[in-house]
């Protein structure tokens, strides 16, 4: 079933890649109109990324296809989707978390609740690598892949024009892998991307009542697709009543949530917390 999908990921970009060469457009002018990088096109060509929705949205229309071209292109898309939905992908470009690094490329305005683990714009090298390793189908040159290719995504926090919002329980920050050493660097980058005037940080402490029990974790990429994160993988819906409920949801987390100053309180707090346990741990091993 891998096979299958990465076919699927070659007719696609196949198809692209036959469009763009009939209206006579490079792939560096392709992504300059389109609004995206050059290396997203070139590896959605290739058949070594899925769009999102957004994306492909954005290549269709610099291409200036028809509706009846255009709706092709999505229906391949889906074609996709369906494979990677199903737990059939064996390809760590996709599978294993990358559905939602990729949704989050096109996106300007990402609002992400995460109610066990860290979302994955934020998280560190060494626990994304942790988050992939748990992964069966990925060996250790495509979780090293893996963990490359989130770090590389990550730079979008940075950009001017885009705009993050992450809300997340207090136990995700309670909820580790790895050792304490691991949660201190990543606390500490926490610390670091919460001062961007690109990102707001949430936290609802444990002192506070959940507005209602969480389920699954979710990201929204403007208002366009939200990426349901549920085992074996991800999902991207384009439902308007999918984007509706996980509106309203993500609304009713963010009002229960702490920013500012308290988050960065209760982020030192916890740290302490950390480093009594490594501290404890390094006594032990002596």
């Amino acid at each position: 079933m891998g096979s299958e999908r990465r076919e699927r990921m070659r007719v696609l970009g196949a198809r692209l890649r036959v469009l763009r060469a009939d209206v006579g457009l490079t792939g560096a002018a392709l992504a300059q109109q389109a609004g995206v990088g050059q290396p997203t096109v070139s590896k959605v060509e290739n058949g070594r990324m899925v769009p999102s929705p957004d994306v492909l949205d954005r290549l269709s229309g610099a291409l200036g296809l028809d509706e009846s071209t255009a709706g092709e292109v999505r229906a391949l898309l889906a074609a996709v989707e369906a494979a990677v939905e199903t737990g059939s992908g064996s390809d760590g470009d996709v599978s294993a978390g990358l559905v939602v690094d990729e949704a989050v490329r096109g996106a300007r305005l990402v609002r992400s609740f995460q109610c066990v683990v860290l979302p994955a714009m934020l998280q560190s090298a060494e626990y994304a690598r942790q988050v992939f390793l748990t992964s069966p189908e990925l060996d250790a040159e495509a979780v090293g892949r893996a963990v490359a290719a989130r770090v590389e995504r990550q730079g979008l926090l940075y950009e001017p024009g885009r705009e993050s919002v992450f809300v997340l329980t207090e136990a995700v920050l309670r909820t580790w892998p790895g050792t304490p050493s691991l949660m201190l660097a990543q606390l500490d980058r926490l610390l670091a991307v919460e001062s961007l005037d690109t990102v707001r940080l949430g936290i609802i402490p444990w002192r506070r009542p959940v507005p209602v029990l969480p389920r699954y974790g979710f990201t929204l990429c403007d208002r366009r697709s939200v990426v349901v994160e549920v085992f074996p993988g991800e999902r991207v819906s384009t439902e308007e009543d999918d984007l509706a409920r996980c509106e309203e949801m993500f609304s009713r987390f963010e009002g229960a949530a702490v920013f500012g100053g308290e988050v960065r309180d209760l982020l030192m707090r916890v740290m302490g917390e950390f480093r009594g346990l490594r501290d404890r741990h390094h006594s032990v091993g002596e």
